[in-house]
């Protein structure tokens, strides 16, 4: 009888090994595909990092069994799985970050500031976090400032940013492509700047995608001009309902099935609108006749056809001088980094943050970058 049981759990524990892998692999090939076609695969790229757990432990949980040959299947997707695992973790030793400026750098921050919590004049809703945010800035002392889900008002009673960021941080340029988000409210991506402004440009996405933009402005660097984007992509619009049903899911107050539906149809939604930002993001870059930075919440993970298109040969500065997952985004789960600071062959990274305050539903990046001579 316990030999029997034993064969059984043998079998079963290789089947399930055999499962993950399976599964492991799959999500492999998510950036390789389009979502508008495979949004399936890309659905199951979200779970990587948790199946390259459970692929780990197996691995390690064979070895110590002294099953080497049956470690192997393990052993072997790990390998397969190398380009994946490669842009999700960093491994470089983690550093302080060097406020003080290296002559020849540039200092590149990207925040998506969530409308910098409070909109209205005296209000504490947000309990001063909008004044919070705006010291964060300050005390970066960027040269360039890209921020994602910015508002700005004219109105009275609200608070206009614009002129804040002017006049308390001391930006004297900025680039700002906007959408009515009210009366006399505006909402959109914007660049804020030391240098002077050679050119700008933008693109609207097509929709029916949200009304976002892909805009550029190219800065005169000394005797170098360069361009800088910024944009933020499709966000899966979850509202305060699905999250108290992702609540529920969690804590297994009700049934997967049930709640599921409407949260995976945004998902398929957001992952379809993505991959047609994320093709014209690439098209646009590959024609800039200057080296460039490009900044954006782009709301989807490494692991993903929207990070490998858009990102293309440039360099992830998280990659290259950050250490672990480096979460970007607050809630839902720790694994999830969507925010990035890409820098093209002609820029050599110099350093990387990320600043985990809970301030927006973002935590903030700044990376250090110089041309390379």
């Amino acid at each position: 009888m316990a030999s029997k049981f034993r064969i059984f759990t043998k079998r079963f524990f290789i089947f399930t090994n055999s499962a993950v892998v399976f599964f492991l692999l799959l999500s492999c090939l998510a950036p390789y595909l389009n979502p508008q076609k495979w949004w399936l695969i890309t659905f199951l790229g979200l779970g990587f990092p948790f199946l390259l757990i459970i692929t780990i432990f197996y691995l390690f949980g064979w070895l110590i069994l002294l099953k080497p040959k049956l470690a192997l299947i393990s052993g072997i997707a790990l390998l397969l799985s190398f380009k994946s695992i490669s842009v999700f973790f960093a491994f470089h030793k983690p550093a302080n970050f060097i406020m003080e400026r290296t002559p020849g750098t540039l200092r590149v921050v990207s925040w998506n500031v969530a409308r910098f919590i409070e909109l209205k004049e005296n209000n504490n809703k947000g309990s001063g976090i909008r004044k919070k945010m705006l010291a964060q800035l300050k005390e970066q002392n960027a040269d360039v400032l890209c921020l994602q889900e910015f508002h700005t008002a004219t109105g009275r009673n609200y608070y206009n940013n614009i002129k804040t960021i002017e006049n308390e941080l001391g930006y004297p340029y900025h680039y700002f492509v906007y959408d009515q988000d009210g009366d006399s409210l505006y909402y959109s991506s914007i660049i804020f700047f030391f240098f002077s402004i050679v050119d700008t440009g933008m693109i609207r996405y097509p929709r029916p995608t949200l009304p976002d933009v892909l805009i550029h402005a190219d800065i005169k660097m000394g005797k170098d001009t360069i361009r800088v984007y910024t944009t933020h992509l499709q966000s899966v619009q979850l509202g305060v309902t699905d999250y108290k049903k992702i609540d529920e899911i969690k804590g297994g107050k009700d049934s997967l099935v049930a709640n599921s539906k409407n949260i995976l149809s945004k998902i398929k939604r957001g992952f379809s609108y993505r991959s047609i930002q994320a093709d014209i993001i690439a098209e646009v870059m590959g024609d800039s006749p200057h080296p460039v930075i490009f900044c954006a919440d782009l709301n989807d993970v490494p692991n993903s056809y929207a990070y490998f298109t858009v990102r293309g040969k440039m360099q992830d500065t998280f990659l290259k001088k950050g250490f672990g997952i480096g979460r970007t985004f607050s809630s839902l789960s720790p694994t999830l980094r969507i925010d990035y600071i890409f820098a093209d062959k002609h820029f050599k990274i110099n350093q990387f943050r990320r600043l985990v305050r809970k301030l927006s539903d973002h935590y903030m990046i700044a990376a250090d970058v110089e041309l390379r001579k």
